[in-house]
């Protein structure tokens, strides 16, 4: 299915895909109060979102993309939730594995669980044994004699962070994975948050064989944004500002999604004379920050993701 997440983006520019081959999550830390995929489930199924579903039938699905396109896996599920069996994982890694013209992107609240599957598989020869016999298993065809070596090349892992604690939680588990890129993402913003993107690799690193600089961050991208829907919190604008500053200084490409419900001052300046005024009125709901930073509640659409009046769209080269 088509969406219009910011961060799915296809070579060609244009918006990338969702594939739930699992649908269904549980809540697991203060991020996930608000959530949107829940949200959505509720409105087209009769079925808690709390029962995690397995969708065998979907597997194939990227199979039959033929034209190259991003897609977001379970973007109504989490893939490594303990009621996804490894061997389910596994015929997902398969369909992967089998679409390379694909670009995927996999985000986790549960790291330490994705960290687990990829330490079981920690010798390449057993994890390609492993997807070899799903692929048999599963879609009843042998292993092409080019199978790609790991890590996957079309595959970024990442883990979503919502503050300083989710952030030291699960981003040292994210480190323990393998693959050709690593991300965080960090929606809903919930406080600073220090990434510690300063944890070098030395080179050589095959992942990057053309860079100049002599050590580069592990983490390959960093997503962000402000909460959005009924019950947004709101994000201080300097929570943005700190992540991108560390972005830049680690070479590491700073995505800004969105403010959400909630506007900062610098935001409202790109608005008209008349609806600017309006807001800074109080005829908005507004809330302060313990340092007196004002945000108002102007909307998603209306806040926009101007940060100091730039559009960070940056990309990590897999998706270019």
């Amino acid at each position: 299915m088509s969406t219009r997440i910011e961060w799915v983006v296809n070579p060609d520019g244009t918006q990338g895909e969702t594939w739930n081959p699992a649908t269904g999550c549980t809540p697991v830390s203060r991020g996930c109060a608000h959530c949107f995929a829940k949200r959505m489930h509720e409105r087209f199924s009769k079925e808690p979102f709390s029962k995690v579903t397995l969708h065998p039938e979907r597997l194939g699905i990227p199979l039959h993309w033929r034209k190259p396109r991003t897609i977001f896996v379970c973007s109504m599920s989490d893939l490594f939730h303990p009621d996804v069996p490894d061997e389910f994982i596994d015929k997902v890694f398969a369909a992967m594995a089998l679409t390379g013209w694909h670009r995927y992107i996999i985000l986790t609240k549960r790291p330490e669980r994705m960290a687990e599957w990829f330490a079981y598989n920690d010798c390449s020869r057993v994890r390609v044994n492993r997807i070899e016999e799903a692929i048999i298993d599963h879609f009843h065809i042998d292993a092409p004699d080019d199978f790609p070596d790991w890590p996957l090349p079309n595959l970024i892992l990442g883990t979503s962070i919502e503050d300083q604690a989710t952030a030291d939680e699960r981003i040292s588990h994210l480190l323990r994975c393998n693959a050709a890129c690593l991300m965080v993402s960090l929606e809903p913003t919930l406080g600073p948050v220090d990434l510690k993107l300063r944890t070098f690799v030395p080179f050589p690193d095959t992942r990057w064989p053309d860079s100049t600089l002599e050590y580069r961050s592990k983490i390959g991208w960093v997503v962000m944004g402000g909460e959005s829907g009924p019950g947004a919190r709101p994000c201080h604008p300097d929570w943005a500002r700190k992540v991108r500053d560390q972005c830049a200084a680690a070479g590491v490409p700073f995505l800004f999604k969105q403010w959400g419900e909630w506007a900062p001052e610098s935001a409202l300046s790109a608005m008209d004379d008349n609806r600017r005024d309006v807001y800074r009125r109080g005829y908005h709901e507004r809330h302060y920050f313990p340092d007196g930073q004002a945000v108002y509640r102007v909307g998603k659409k209306a806040a926009g993701r101007l940060l100091d009046g730039h559009e960070h769209m940056y990309l990590p080269e897999m998706l270019r």
